[in-house]
């Protein structure tokens, strides 16, 4: 993947006389030792990280961790103390006003906690603002603006003032202006913190899909991390201003750093985490169309199984035949396409575990999981969507379809 921001060693102090700090944080003063004997607050420290075109990288933990001083350090709203920002190898922290204007402007945009829109201003006016502050003409961003407010879903509203959309509305408002730059990276500080569980959700979604479409590279602020696990491609967990631990999800879930993370990660949803690509097993028994009952029959007993999934010659899912099924087939002489079920449910990989849940439950058979294809790259018993949620070795070796 294409690396397009680096940190390398970014501090932050704030104070009369930040550097002086520095060799107290090396002898392990903590950050309110700092504070009491200097009055200087370390707000990050030695931050190194690499972040790649068009993925979701989430900046997690708790209040004062030093989250949200770090993604001000990315357009410099905050200025290091120290340390290098390189945006496509070019330290950015380097360049005079005039280009860290321009940079701010046309390639970094930033998404607000507290929507940050103008009251006086339309819709359409607020969302317009960044392209009329760059001299674009008023056709031009309008037509720029009345796109970016389609994709975020306010066709409509753009005649509307903010104070007469609700909390959630505001937010698409914020990320519609952001987007009508469009910019290279979004810059988003806890965006949907003040808003409602559901509302939340529903932007969590939302931000998904755009980023689909889109492929931004997005840096996402939230203390919540089950907000975290879901919409990143990748994490960093900091603490006291220092990135303690940076991986997916996965790698987080399965490979806490210390006992820090640990307590951090406990009461995650595992369920909305994983997916059906991480608890699924390879099929080690398959049929094809063409072959005959007999195959099936003995490729269920020699893998002693009782039901076994068929698949064309390009191994797209066709159904499954069960143990009874062929063998009274066999005796009428028909073929695999006469005693095929077709009444089976297939899942697709990335779909979560949390959607498979009520699929499994109903369904009498193993769910075949399938690419976008329609090709079957992996079956999930029930008992593996059930060990999912509680097991950190989600991937089984069970025998498949022994249900």
């Amino acid at each position: 993947m294409t690396k397009q921001i680096r940190l390398e060693h970014v501090s932050k102090i704030f104070g009369s006389r930040p550097k002086s700090i520095v060799p107290m944080i090396e002898r392990g003063m903590s950050k309110d030792e700092i504070l009491a004997k200097t009055g200087h607050t370390v707000g990050v420290y030695d931050a190194s990280l690499e972040i790649n075109k068009g993925e979701v990288f989430v900046i997690m933990g708790l209040s004062g961790s030093g989250k949200s001083t770090l993604i001000r350090c990315f357009n410099l709203l905050n200025k290091p103390t120290s340390g290098a920002i390189y945006l496509d190898d070019e330290n950015i922290i380097m360049h005079n006003k005039g280009r860290l204007k321009k940079i701010r402007q046309e390639r970094i945009a930033m998404v607000f906690q507290h929507f940050g829109l103008f009251n006086h201003r339309t819709i359409l006016g607020n969302v317009e603002y960044g392209l009329e502050i760059r001299n674009i003409s008023k056709e031009e961003r309008k037509q720029i603006a009345l796109k970016n407010i389609e994709i975020v879903g306010l066709k409509g509203y753009e005649d509307k003032y903010p104070e007469e959309l609700s909390g959630g509305m505001q937010q698409r408002v914020g990320l519609a202006r952001a987007l009508a730059n469009d910019p290279d990276i979004l810059l988003m500080d806890e965006p949907f913190s003040a808003l409602d569980p559901l509302i939340r959700r529903e932007m969590q979604l939302e931000l998904l899909d755009i980023q689909d479409r889109l492929q931004k590279t997005i840096i996402f602020i939230t203390h919540d991390v089950n907000e975290a696990f879901k919409l990143g491609d990748r994490v960093a967990v900091m603490k006291d201003g220092r990135v303690i631990q940076v991986g997916t999800p996965e790698e987080i879930i399965e490979a806490p750093e210390n006992e820090y993370i640990s307590e951090f990660i406990k009461d995650i949803d595992r369920s909305k985490i994983f997916q059906a690509e991480h608890i699924m097993i390879k099929p080690n028994a398959l049929v094809s169309m063409k072959d005959g009952l007999n195959v099936a029959i003995k490729e269920m007993k020699s893998n002693g199984l009782s039901t076994v999934f068929a698949v064309d010659r390009s191994r797209r899912l066709k159904g499954l035949i069960t143990i009874d099924d062929a063998v009274k087939g066999l005796k009428e002489k028909k073929t695999i396409e006469d005693v095929l079920r077709k009444d089976i449910s297939s899942v697709y990989k990335d779909e979560y575990v949390s959607e498979l849940i009520p699929k499994a439950l109903e369904s009498t058979y193993p769910l075949a999981v399938v690419n976008e294809e329609e090709k079957l790259v992996g079956i999930i018993l029930r008992v593996h969507v059930l060990a999912g949620l509680v097991s950190e070795d989600v991937n089984g070796n069970d025998d498949v379809n022994k249900e």
